[in-house]
Protein backbone atom coordinates (compact mmCIF):
# COMPACT_ATOMS: atom_id res chain seq x y z
CA UNK A 1 0.00 0.00 0.00
CA UNK A 2 1.87 3.04 -1.30
CA UNK A 3 0.35 6.13 0.34
CA UNK A 4 2.30 8.72 -1.67
CA UNK A 5 4.28 7.41 -4.62
CA UNK A 6 6.44 10.53 -5.00
CA UNK A 7 7.43 10.48 -1.33
CA UNK A 8 8.33 6.80 -1.24
CA UNK A 9 10.23 7.12 -4.53
CA UNK A 10 12.30 9.92 -3.02
CA UNK A 11 12.97 7.90 0.15
CA UNK A 12 13.99 4.83 -1.86
CA UNK A 13 16.34 6.94 -3.99
CA UNK A 14 17.86 8.50 -0.86
CA UNK A 15 18.49 5.11 0.74
CA UNK A 16 19.90 3.77 -2.55
CA UNK A 17 22.43 6.63 -2.67
CA UNK A 18 23.29 6.13 1.00
CA UNK A 19 23.92 2.44 0.44
CA UNK A 20 26.05 3.06 -2.64
CA UNK A 21 28.03 6.06 -1.41
CA UNK A 22 28.40 5.37 2.33
CA UNK A 23 27.65 1.75 3.24
CA UNK A 24 29.24 -0.26 0.43
CA UNK A 25 32.58 1.64 0.74
CA UNK A 26 32.57 0.89 4.49
CA UNK A 27 32.02 -2.88 4.14
CA UNK A 28 35.71 -3.81 4.35
CA UNK A 29 36.13 -1.68 7.47
CA UNK A 30 33.15 -3.33 9.14
CA UNK A 31 34.53 -6.77 8.28
CA UNK A 32 37.92 -5.84 9.72
CA UNK A 33 36.74 -4.05 12.88
CA UNK A 34 33.61 -6.14 13.51
CA UNK A 35 31.55 -3.04 14.25
CA UNK A 36 29.57 -0.33 12.49
CA UNK A 37 31.48 2.98 12.46
CA UNK A 38 29.77 5.40 14.90
CA UNK A 39 29.58 8.14 12.28
CA UNK A 40 27.56 5.86 10.01
CA UNK A 41 25.17 5.02 12.84
CA UNK A 42 24.68 8.77 13.34
CA UNK A 43 23.89 9.18 9.64
CA UNK A 44 21.36 6.36 9.87
CA UNK A 45 19.69 8.21 12.72
CA UNK A 46 19.53 11.40 10.68
CA UNK A 47 17.88 9.53 7.79
CA UNK A 48 15.20 8.16 10.11
CA UNK A 49 16.18 4.55 9.47
CA UNK A 50 15.69 3.54 13.11
CA UNK A 51 11.99 4.38 12.90
CA UNK A 52 10.91 3.00 9.53
CA UNK A 53 8.05 0.90 10.92
CA UNK A 54 7.23 2.90 14.07
CA UNK A 55 4.02 4.96 13.79
CA UNK A 56 4.36 8.63 12.94
CA UNK A 57 2.63 9.73 16.14
CA UNK A 58 5.60 8.29 18.04
CA UNK A 59 8.26 9.88 15.86
CA UNK A 60 8.74 7.14 13.25
CA UNK A 61 8.12 7.12 9.51
CA UNK A 62 5.18 4.76 9.88
CA UNK A 63 5.85 2.94 6.63
CA UNK A 64 3.33 0.44 5.36
CA UNK A 65 4.65 -3.08 4.84
CA UNK A 66 4.90 -2.52 1.09
CA UNK A 67 6.86 0.68 1.63
CA UNK A 68 9.11 -1.01 4.17
CA UNK A 69 10.08 -3.87 1.86
CA UNK A 70 10.97 -1.37 -0.88
CA UNK A 71 13.48 0.14 1.55
CA UNK A 72 14.66 -3.32 2.61
CA UNK A 73 15.39 -4.23 -1.03
CA UNK A 74 17.88 -1.34 -1.04
CA UNK A 75 19.40 -2.10 2.37
CA UNK A 76 19.93 -5.70 1.28
CA UNK A 77 22.45 -4.59 -1.33
CA UNK A 78 25.14 -4.11 1.30
CA UNK A 79 26.49 -5.92 4.37
CA UNK A 80 23.66 -7.32 6.56
CA UNK A 81 25.38 -5.78 9.57
CA UNK A 82 24.13 -2.32 8.61
CA UNK A 83 20.54 -3.53 8.58
CA UNK A 84 20.97 -5.39 11.85
CA UNK A 85 21.84 -2.26 13.80
CA UNK A 86 18.47 -0.73 12.86
CA UNK A 87 16.59 -4.01 12.43
CA UNK A 88 15.62 -4.63 16.03
CA UNK A 89 14.35 -1.06 16.48
CA UNK A 90 12.08 -1.53 13.48
CA UNK A 91 11.17 -5.16 14.09
CA UNK A 92 10.91 -7.41 17.08
CA UNK A 93 12.52 -4.83 19.39
CA UNK A 94 9.68 -2.33 18.90
CA UNK A 95 6.73 -4.01 17.23
CA UNK A 96 5.71 -5.86 20.39
CA UNK A 97 5.24 -2.46 22.04
CA UNK A 98 3.43 -1.13 18.96
CA UNK A 99 0.90 -3.97 18.82
CA UNK A 100 0.39 -4.77 22.51
CA UNK A 101 2.07 -2.11 24.65
CA UNK A 102 0.21 0.18 27.03
CA UNK A 103 -0.13 3.83 26.05
CA UNK A 104 2.46 4.72 28.68
CA UNK A 105 4.91 2.16 27.28
CA UNK A 106 4.38 3.42 23.74
CA UNK A 107 4.82 7.05 24.73
CA UNK A 108 8.01 6.35 26.69
CA UNK A 109 9.82 3.84 24.45
CA UNK A 110 8.73 4.31 20.86
CA UNK A 111 9.95 7.89 20.27
CA UNK A 112 13.37 6.97 21.64
CA UNK A 113 13.54 3.83 19.50
CA UNK A 114 12.37 5.72 16.42
CA UNK A 115 15.05 8.39 16.78
CA UNK A 116 17.82 5.88 17.43
CA UNK A 117 18.47 7.45 20.81
CA UNK A 118 18.31 3.93 22.19
CA UNK A 119 18.87 0.50 20.63
CA UNK A 120 16.33 -2.25 21.18
CA UNK A 121 16.90 -5.99 21.31
CA UNK A 122 14.73 -9.10 21.42
CA UNK A 123 15.69 -11.89 23.81
CA UNK A 124 13.88 -15.18 23.25
CA UNK A 125 16.45 -17.82 22.25
CA UNK A 126 18.11 -19.82 25.05
CA UNK A 127 20.83 -22.48 25.15
CA UNK A 128 18.16 -25.20 24.96
CA UNK A 129 15.39 -23.21 23.29
CA UNK A 130 15.52 -22.32 19.61
CA UNK A 131 12.80 -23.38 17.19
CA UNK A 132 10.67 -24.65 20.09
CA UNK A 133 10.05 -21.10 21.31
CA UNK A 134 7.18 -22.08 23.60
CA UNK A 135 9.63 -23.97 25.84
CA UNK A 136 11.25 -20.85 27.29
CA UNK A 137 13.01 -21.76 30.53
CA UNK A 138 13.91 -18.32 31.92
CA UNK A 139 11.81 -17.86 35.04
CA UNK A 140 10.03 -14.79 36.37
CA UNK A 141 8.84 -14.99 39.99
CA UNK A 142 6.51 -12.32 41.33
CA UNK A 143 7.88 -10.60 44.43
CA UNK A 144 5.72 -7.67 45.50
CA UNK A 145 5.54 -5.18 42.64
CA UNK A 146 8.55 -6.71 40.86
CA UNK A 147 9.38 -9.93 39.05
CA UNK A 148 12.67 -11.68 39.77
CA UNK A 149 14.11 -13.11 36.55
CA UNK A 150 16.65 -15.92 36.26
CA UNK A 151 17.98 -17.60 33.13
CA UNK A 152 20.23 -17.32 30.09
CA UNK A 153 19.49 -15.97 26.62
CA UNK A 154 21.71 -16.90 23.68
CA UNK A 155 22.71 -15.39 20.29
CA UNK A 156 20.91 -12.14 21.11
CA UNK A 157 21.28 -9.60 18.30
CA UNK A 158 22.52 -6.16 19.40
CA UNK A 159 22.84 -7.34 23.02
CA UNK A 160 26.34 -5.82 23.42
CA UNK A 161 24.98 -2.37 22.53
CA UNK A 162 21.25 -2.53 23.35
CA UNK A 163 19.60 -0.20 25.85
CA UNK A 164 16.36 -2.14 26.30
CA UNK A 165 15.40 -5.78 25.80
CA UNK A 166 12.03 -7.28 24.93
CA UNK A 167 12.68 -10.41 26.93
CA UNK A 168 10.57 -13.55 27.20
CA UNK A 169 10.32 -15.25 30.59
CA UNK A 170 8.00 -17.77 32.18
CA UNK A 171 5.56 -16.28 34.69
CA UNK A 172 3.19 -19.25 34.66
CA UNK A 173 3.01 -22.95 33.93
CA UNK A 174 4.38 -24.88 30.94
CA UNK A 175 3.62 -24.01 27.35
CA UNK A 176 3.03 -20.78 25.48
CA UNK A 177 0.40 -19.45 27.88
CA UNK A 178 2.94 -19.23 30.69
CA UNK A 179 5.26 -16.80 28.86
CA UNK A 180 5.33 -13.05 29.41
CA UNK A 181 7.15 -10.29 27.51
CA UNK A 182 9.19 -7.95 29.70
CA UNK A 183 10.88 -4.66 28.91
CA UNK A 184 14.26 -4.93 30.65
CA UNK A 185 16.58 -1.94 30.74
CA UNK A 186 20.29 -2.46 30.30
CA UNK A 187 21.28 -1.03 33.69
CA UNK A 188 18.91 -3.32 35.62
CA UNK A 189 20.85 -5.00 38.47
CA UNK A 190 21.35 -8.69 37.78
CA UNK A 191 21.46 -8.25 33.98
CA UNK A 192 24.87 -9.35 32.71
CA UNK A 193 26.44 -10.04 29.32
CA UNK A 194 28.77 -12.62 27.84
CA UNK A 195 31.63 -11.89 25.50
CA UNK A 196 30.69 -11.06 21.89
CA UNK A 197 30.09 -14.13 19.72
CA UNK A 198 32.51 -15.10 16.95
CA UNK A 199 30.39 -16.01 13.94
CA UNK A 200 30.87 -17.53 10.50
CA UNK A 201 29.66 -14.34 8.86
CA UNK A 202 27.75 -11.11 9.41
CA UNK A 203 30.68 -9.46 11.15
CA UNK A 204 29.65 -6.11 12.52
CA UNK A 205 26.40 -7.62 13.79
CA UNK A 206 26.86 -7.71 17.54
CA UNK A 207 25.51 -10.76 19.41
CA UNK A 208 26.22 -12.31 22.80
CA UNK A 209 24.67 -14.22 25.68
CA UNK A 210 22.49 -12.40 28.20
CA UNK A 211 22.44 -13.61 31.82
CA UNK A 212 19.69 -12.87 34.35
CA UNK A 213 20.71 -13.45 37.93
CA UNK A 214 17.98 -12.41 40.37
CA UNK A 215 17.23 -9.58 37.97
CA UNK A 216 14.42 -7.46 39.44
CA UNK A 217 12.07 -5.97 36.86
CA UNK A 218 9.00 -3.86 37.73
CA UNK A 219 5.72 -5.67 37.09
CA UNK A 220 4.60 -2.65 35.06
CA UNK A 221 7.32 -3.51 32.53
CA UNK A 222 5.33 -6.46 31.19
CA UNK A 223 4.29 -5.43 27.68
CA UNK A 224 0.61 -4.56 27.78
CA UNK A 225 0.57 -4.95 31.56
CA UNK A 226 -0.83 -8.49 31.25
CA UNK A 227 1.13 -11.61 32.17
CA UNK A 228 0.93 -14.77 30.10
CA UNK A 229 0.45 -13.27 26.64
CA UNK A 230 4.09 -12.70 25.71
CA UNK A 231 4.21 -15.61 23.29
CA UNK A 232 1.14 -14.26 21.48
CA UNK A 233 2.81 -10.86 21.27
CA UNK A 234 5.90 -12.41 19.71
CA UNK A 235 3.83 -14.33 17.17
CA UNK A 236 1.97 -11.17 16.14
CA UNK A 237 5.14 -9.46 14.95
CA UNK A 238 6.75 -12.45 13.23
CA UNK A 239 4.98 -12.06 9.88
CA UNK A 240 6.23 -8.52 9.45
CA UNK A 241 9.75 -9.55 10.46
CA UNK A 242 9.77 -12.48 8.05
CA UNK A 243 8.73 -10.27 5.15
CA UNK A 244 11.43 -7.76 6.04
CA UNK A 245 14.12 -10.46 6.11
CA UNK A 246 12.78 -11.88 2.84
CA UNK A 247 13.16 -8.47 1.22
CA UNK A 248 16.72 -8.20 2.54
CA UNK A 249 17.45 -11.58 0.92
CA UNK A 250 16.15 -10.28 -2.41
CA UNK A 251 18.31 -7.17 -2.15
CA UNK A 252 21.37 -9.25 -1.33
CA UNK A 253 20.64 -11.51 -4.29
CA UNK A 254 20.50 -8.43 -6.52
CA UNK A 255 23.91 -7.34 -5.22
CA UNK A 256 25.39 -10.79 -5.81
CA UNK A 257 23.99 -10.89 -9.33
CA UNK A 258 25.47 -7.47 -10.07
CA UNK A 259 28.88 -8.59 -8.77
CA UNK A 260 28.76 -11.83 -10.77
CA UNK A 261 27.59 -10.14 -13.95
CA UNK A 262 30.27 -7.47 -13.74
CA UNK A 263 32.97 -10.05 -13.16
CA UNK A 264 31.71 -12.24 -16.03
CA UNK A 265 31.84 -9.30 -18.43
CA UNK A 266 35.46 -8.51 -17.53
CA UNK A 267 36.92 -11.99 -17.10
CA UNK A 268 38.29 -13.43 -20.36
CA UNK A 269 38.78 -17.16 -20.88
CA UNK A 270 39.14 -19.11 -24.14
CA UNK A 271 39.45 -15.83 -25.99
CA UNK A 272 36.22 -14.15 -24.89
CA UNK A 273 34.49 -12.82 -21.76
CA UNK A 274 33.09 -15.67 -19.71
CA UNK A 275 29.70 -13.92 -19.88
CA UNK A 276 29.54 -15.16 -23.46
CA UNK A 277 29.83 -18.80 -22.41
CA UNK A 278 26.43 -20.44 -22.21
CA UNK A 279 26.99 -22.25 -18.92
CA UNK A 280 27.84 -18.93 -17.24
CA UNK A 281 24.80 -17.35 -18.84
CA UNK A 282 22.67 -20.18 -17.45
CA UNK A 283 23.85 -19.49 -13.89
CA UNK A 284 23.19 -15.77 -14.31
CA UNK A 285 19.77 -16.43 -15.80
CA UNK A 286 18.76 -18.80 -13.03
CA UNK A 287 19.86 -16.28 -10.41
CA UNK A 288 18.06 -13.39 -12.06
CA UNK A 289 14.87 -15.40 -12.44
CA UNK A 290 14.85 -16.55 -8.82
CA UNK A 291 15.55 -13.05 -7.50
CA UNK A 292 12.66 -11.71 -9.57
CA UNK A 293 10.36 -14.43 -8.24
CA UNK A 294 11.36 -13.55 -4.68
CA UNK A 295 10.71 -9.85 -5.26
CA UNK A 296 7.23 -10.58 -6.62
CA UNK A 297 6.40 -12.88 -3.68
CA UNK A 298 7.48 -10.32 -1.09
CA UNK A 299 5.58 -7.45 -2.69
CA UNK A 300 2.43 -9.55 -2.99
CA UNK A 301 2.56 -10.69 0.63
CA UNK A 302 3.33 -7.15 1.82
CA UNK A 303 0.26 -5.81 0.06
CA UNK A 304 -1.86 -8.54 1.62
CA UNK A 305 -0.56 -7.64 5.09
CA UNK A 306 -1.39 -3.98 4.47
CA UNK A 307 -4.93 -5.11 3.64
CA UNK A 308 -5.01 -6.84 7.05
CA UNK A 309 -5.21 -10.26 5.43
CA UNK A 310 -3.98 -13.25 7.44
CA UNK A 311 -0.64 -14.12 5.82
CA UNK A 312 0.91 -16.86 7.96
CA UNK A 313 1.36 -19.10 4.91
CA UNK A 314 2.47 -16.29 2.61
CA UNK A 315 5.03 -14.87 5.06
CA UNK A 316 6.45 -18.34 5.73
CA UNK A 317 6.60 -19.04 1.99
CA UNK A 318 8.51 -15.80 1.38
CA UNK A 319 10.97 -16.51 4.17
CA UNK A 320 11.52 -20.09 2.99
CA UNK A 321 11.95 -19.27 -0.68
CA UNK A 322 13.93 -16.05 -0.39
CA UNK A 323 16.42 -17.28 2.22
CA UNK A 324 17.06 -20.49 0.29
CA UNK A 325 17.15 -18.56 -3.00
CA UNK A 326 19.84 -16.12 -1.88
CA UNK A 327 21.97 -19.07 -0.77
CA UNK A 328 21.79 -20.54 -4.26
CA UNK A 329 22.55 -17.18 -5.84
CA UNK A 330 25.57 -16.72 -3.57
CA UNK A 331 26.86 -20.16 -4.50
CA UNK A 332 26.54 -19.41 -8.21
CA UNK A 333 28.23 -16.02 -7.76
CA UNK A 334 31.24 -17.66 -6.14
CA UNK A 335 31.31 -20.30 -8.90
CA UNK A 336 31.23 -17.64 -11.62
CA UNK A 337 34.17 -15.90 -9.95
CA UNK A 338 36.08 -19.18 -9.87
CA UNK A 339 39.14 -19.11 -7.61
CA UNK A 340 38.70 -15.35 -7.14
CA UNK A 341 35.34 -15.99 -5.50
CA UNK A 342 37.09 -17.83 -2.68
CA UNK A 343 39.31 -14.81 -1.97
CA UNK A 344 38.40 -12.23 0.64
CA UNK A 345 39.19 -9.29 -1.65
CA UNK A 346 35.98 -9.97 -3.58
CA UNK A 347 32.62 -9.14 -1.93
CA UNK A 348 31.05 -12.45 -2.97
CA UNK A 349 33.28 -14.34 -0.51
CA UNK A 350 31.91 -12.35 2.43
CA UNK A 351 28.34 -12.33 1.18
CA UNK A 352 28.48 -16.12 0.71
CA UNK A 353 29.16 -16.45 4.44
CA UNK A 354 26.73 -13.71 5.44
CA UNK A 355 23.65 -15.13 3.73
CA UNK A 356 23.90 -18.53 5.39
CA UNK A 357 22.29 -17.14 8.51
CA UNK A 358 19.12 -16.10 6.69
CA UNK A 359 18.02 -19.74 6.55
CA UNK A 360 18.25 -20.00 10.33
CA UNK A 361 17.03 -16.90 12.14
CA UNK A 362 13.47 -15.50 12.17
CA UNK A 363 12.48 -19.18 11.97
CA UNK A 364 14.50 -21.88 10.21
CA UNK A 365 13.59 -23.12 6.75
CA UNK A 366 12.25 -26.29 8.35
CA UNK A 367 9.95 -24.32 10.66
CA UNK A 368 8.65 -22.40 7.64
CA UNK A 369 7.92 -25.68 5.89
CA UNK A 370 5.93 -26.88 8.88
CA UNK A 371 3.95 -23.65 9.01
CA UNK A 372 3.19 -23.75 5.30
CA UNK A 373 2.05 -27.38 5.42
CA UNK A 374 -0.05 -26.75 8.53
CA UNK A 375 -1.83 -23.84 6.86
CA UNK A 376 -2.40 -25.89 3.71
CA UNK A 377 -3.97 -28.75 5.65
CA UNK A 378 -6.10 -26.41 7.75
CA UNK A 379 -7.56 -24.84 4.63
CA UNK A 380 -7.86 -27.96 2.49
Amino acid sequence: MIRDQATIDELVATVRRFVKERLVPAEARVEEENRIPPEIVDEMRELGLFGLSIPEEYGGLGLTMEEEVLIAFELGRTSPAFRSVIGTNNGIGSQGIVVDGTEAQKAYWLPRLASGEIIGSFALTEPDVGSDAASVGTTARLDGDHYVLNGTKRFITNAPVADVFTLMARTGGPGASGISAFLVERDTPGLEFGKPDRKMGQRGTQTCDVYLRDCRVPAENIIGGVAGVGFKTAMKVLNRGRLHISAICVGTADRLIAEATGFARDRVQFGKPIAEHQLIQAMLADSGTEAYAGRCMVLDAARLLDQRTRIVREAASCKLFCSEMVGRVADRAVQIHGGAGYMAEYPVERLYRDVRLFRIYEGTSQIQQLLIAREMMANA
